[in-house]
């Protein structure tokens, strides 16, 4: 059989598929996520989402901040104990911060500390030479205790260039195994965070990770973007939640690299709406129906030209690249004022009606009127509707004989 994953890309003007060779998935729900406004997980939450990443196949899992509750500290080392991706637990450039990580028993000790000078005065209350001081020291802590360290310059976008390079330098010296760029602010284009990228890797030899967030609607771009550059992860967050418009997507990152640029993740992409749907539960944060990849409309047709094109073929109308069935999802055909009669035939032959072309088009016409009547159609209707006018059905009894 042939793997779900493996659909060719259509040939034609986008046809090129080769700027990404491999690229590694780092999930943020459970702690960048959780940051959402009017958002938090619980123990339990926690744990099955975790679960849910792990079986999927993700490669990190950001757990939580250990220190900042015991609460957390718990849920964060029992992830860790319980999963097999590699769990990070993340600490401020403040000694209690990781230890309480490091006493967690997590695989990766994520530090960060502000480099842009707007935060380094207003919101540490520091100086850019008191920042790197106790970058240093903590990545060089986190080092010397064998767990794997990620160092994040944070506001890294809006940071002196110069200075920028200085830290990362630095942080390089006291031996980080991994240096997050991250676009705290949302402010970052592709084209420029590629650059960035490059800026980045022509100064370390550690492995380079990218977390965007999504103010201007380019978190999942902006992340491709820096995969594309030279960076071997990206930092993302199921349904894209998180601080204020949320990260880039793990389920939009994750399908790009799988169909667009026929990377092979390793995730289970099949379990991508369920996962979808959990963390909306969990979180309490709705999937907006036109959401890509896992929203209500993603697989979803009204429009008549578009539903006959997909009922002759999928391809026509979707992206082919991503079937419904790769993210573990359905394709639907919406009645309601856009319908066309192909939808409508399809609808009454698989209810078992028999219906003439005539039937057919004054069950469509009493469809769109109440499509737009503003009404939601239901297959109930539509059988109504067919009965109306006096569509023959299968005999049943010499169906079941």
């Amino acid at each position: 059989m042939t793997p779900v994953r493996a659909i060719e890309f259509f040939k034609g003007t986008l046809d090129a598929t080769t700027e990404i060779d491999a690229a590694r998935v780092f999930d943020t729900t459970l702690r960048d996520g959780e940051q959402s406004p009017r958002t938090s997980f619980s123990y339990e939450d926690k744990r099955e989402i975790a679960a849910a990443l792990d079986d999927m196949g993700t490669h990190v899992i950001e757990a939580g901040f250990p220190v900042n509750s015991d609460a957390e500290f718990e849920a964060v080392r029992d992830i860790a104990k319980s999963t097999t991706a590699t769990t990070c637990g993340l600490a401020r450039v403040v000694d209690k911060d990781v230890e309480a990580a490091l006493d967690a028993d997590v695989d990766m000790v994520h530090v960060f500390a502000s480099t842009s000078d707007v935060q380094i005065e207003d919101s540490m209350h520091s100086t850019r030479a008191d920042v790197k001081k106790r970058s240093v020291e903590a990545v060089e802590r986190v080092a010397e205790s064998g767990t794997t360290v990620m160092f994040s310059p944070m506001d890294a976008t809006r940071t002196d260039e110069d200075y920028l390079v200085e830290m990362v330098e630095a942080v390089t010296d006291a031996g980080v195994d991994w240096i997050n760029i991250p676009d705290t602010c949302g402010v970052a284009t592709p084209t420029r965070f590629a650059d960035l990228i490059e800026v980045v890797d022509a100064h370390t030899t550690a492995n380079i990770d990218v977390h965007t967030h999504d103010d201007f609607g380019l978190a999942t771009a902006n992340a491709l973007a820096g995969i594309e550059a030279g960076a071997d992860q990206a930092q993302v967050s199921v349904n894209s939640i998180g601080e204020r418009a949320g990260n880039a997507a793990y389920e939009e990152y994750v399908m790009a690299l799988e169909s667009l640029y026929q990377v092979d993740t390793g995730i289970d992409t099949t379990e991508i709406t369920a996962l979808s749907k959990l963390v909306e539960a969990k979180s309490g944060m709705d999937v907006p129906g036109n959401k890509p990849v896992t929203g209500a409309n993603a697989f979803s047709h009204e429009s008549g030209i578009h539903a006959a094109g997909v009922i002759e073929n999928s391809d026509t109308f979707e992206p082919g690249v991503m079937t419904p069935a790769m993210v573990g999802a359905t394709r639907e055909l919406v009645m309601g004022k856009h319908t066309g009669a192909h939808s409508v035939r399809e609808r009454l032959t698989d209810a078992g009606f028999e219906p003439t072309d005539e039937e057919v088009r004054a069950v469509t016409r009493r469809v769109k009127d109440k499509g737009a009547d503003d009404e939601r159609v239901t297959m109930q209707d539509v059988e109504a509707f067919a009965r109306e006018v006096g569509v023959s059905e299968e005999d049943h009894e010499e169906v079941r004989a």
